[in-house]
């Protein structure tokens, strides 16, 4: 009995901190397969070995240790299964299929926790222990990622993107854009400018780093226009935030009585990666993303095609560190391309704070001007939505709901706390020297090549309506 114990004890000390592990696997995947050094199963398995050699895992483990390694590829776990055509997937560049989520056998079977219930959206996700370990119930998820970030045994993994894109990076017929999320400034260090980002990106092989606070703009002046038109009493209320999955699928799967309040506009990542298509052809679009949430919003298929991969920002460091880029030393490429109201979106508050602009600058006539109510964090996005539900009238109408608590800042794949990427959202923003979506003439070179000469044409443009838009 005493052994028995002592064997659980010391299992248990191969799966503390695996997150840490699991970032390592990645990062040897990157430096191998971007050297050209990963290109059979023999080569597969003997990063296995290297990895149980290096983490005290014994033979018995390897299954765990093989299952992780497809998950970093962008795969499924196959269990016992021995590596095949894994490294086939990747050359051929092959989609990322969902779900985004997986499950690895192992770990649950020495873990103390009474129960792996989703502790933030319990009231729609079941995740419970069972004998083999948490089972998701499909349908259901919200994609929040949070209970991948409270897992740090391993036992539920997202699957990364990121080697599939380099085969991509590497062919010189194929435009890459990396588009980044409002987020990221910050996030890889305090005296790191989104123009060293730029250069880093170019030196990978990427087209160019877009900011999608500029898509942001445009959907700012969309969602302006939709709140103008739709809200005419004291009443009527209006649901954003189209940038936030989390937020969208709570409404889409629990809310069908208020839905119809929901703007429809798709996020700013799905208007970037169209659009982007739209203006280069042949192009691929790479978002950068602080959250887990985002790999699965791109895969529903109505919003198929817009987008290509989802790399958060994590993994981004763990890319930049295997490839020796030392961001802090590179010559800046600057670019000013969003306005402060779309550089905002990353933070609560931020989208109110843009479309009030807009709002005022069409129509500073208002009788019943925009006021908004931010929730941020799942709990209080779902006590909103149960007093809307209920009928219950806000001192607000125009609601804006984001998953995180913080927003964007806030998301479980970020590589800084939420009050300091708070702090550099706001300086960036301050930053711009386009004041609101509605200064930007960035959004004006984009209209004109799809034939709008004015802001105000915006939505009367069949394309960029189609674009801007979706079916909910």
């Amino acid at each position: 009995m005493l052994k028995a114990d002592m064997r659980v004890t010391f299992m248990k000390e191969q799966y503390i901190n695996f997150t840490l592990k699991r970032m390592y696997i990645f990062n040897e995947l990157v430096k191998r397969y971007w050297s050209g050094k990963l290109n059979t199963k023999e080569d597969l398995n003997e990063l296995a070995d290297h990895i149980k050699t290096k983490y005290g895992f014994e033979d018995s483990e390897m299954t765990f240790i093989k299952d992780h390694i497809r998950i970093a590829m962008g795969q499924e776990p196959k269990g016992d299964a021995d590596f095949s055509d894994e490294l086939d997937f990747i050359k051929n560049s092959e989609r990322v299929k969902g779900p985004v989520v997986a499950k690895v056998a192992g770990p649950c079977d020495f873990c103390e926790r009474e129960d792996c219930q989703c502790q933030v959206a319990r009231y729609e996700t079941d995740i419970y222990r069972r004998s083999k370990g948490p089972v998701i119930q499909d349908g259901k998820c919200l994609s929040c990622g949070r209970c991948v970030s409270s897992c740090d045994f391993g036992g539920v993994a997202d699957k990364i993107e990121f080697l599939p894109v380099v085969d991509l990076l590497k062919d010189k017929d194929t435009p890459v854009f990396a588009a980044v999320a409002p987020a990221i400034t910050g996030q890889f260090g305090e005296d790191v400018s989104m123009g060293q980002l730029r250069t880093a990106f170019k030196l990978m092989g990427f087209e160019d780093m877009i900011e999608v606070a500029m898509f942001a703009d445009i959907l700012t002046i969309k969602e302006a226009i939709e709140f103008n038109d739709r809200i005419k009493t004291e009443e009527d209320f209006f649901l954003t935030s189209c940038c936030c999955p989390v937020w969208f699928n709570m409404v889409k799967k629990s809310y069908p009585e208020i839905r119809n309040h929901m703007s429809l506009s798709v996020s700013p990542m799905i208007a970037a990666g169209r659009i982007l298509k739209r203006l280069y052809q042949n192009a691929k679009v790479v978002f950068i993303a602080p959250c887990i949430a985002k790999k699965a919003e791109y895969k529903d298929p109505e919003l198929v095609g817009a987008i290509d991969y989802v790399v958060n920002f994590r993994e981004l460091k763990e890319v930049f560190d295997a490839l020796e880029i030392d961001l802090s030393q590179l010559a800046p490429d600057d670019k000013d391309q969003a306005s402060m109201g779309g550089r905002l979106y990353a933070r609560t508050g931020g989208v109110s704070f843009s479309v009030k602009t807009i709002v005022n600058r069409f129509h500073p006539e208002r009788v019943i001007k925009l006021k908004a109510k931010k929730v941020d964090g799942v709990k209080k996005c779902k006590e909103i939505l149960d007093r809307l539900n209920r009928g219950e009238k806000l001192d607000a109408n125009f609601v804006e709901g984001m998953g995180c608590i913080g927003g964007c800042v806030g998301g479980p794949r970020t590589n800084i706390s939420r009050e300091e990427a708070t702090e550099f959202v706001n300086e960036y923003g301050e930053d711009s020297f386009i004041l609101t979506p509605f200064d930007n003439q960035n959004i004006l070179k984009i209209f004109n090549q799809i034939g709008i000469d004015s802001m105000e044409e915006l939505l009367e443009n069949e394309e960029m309506d189609k674009m801007l838009t979706r079916d909910f």
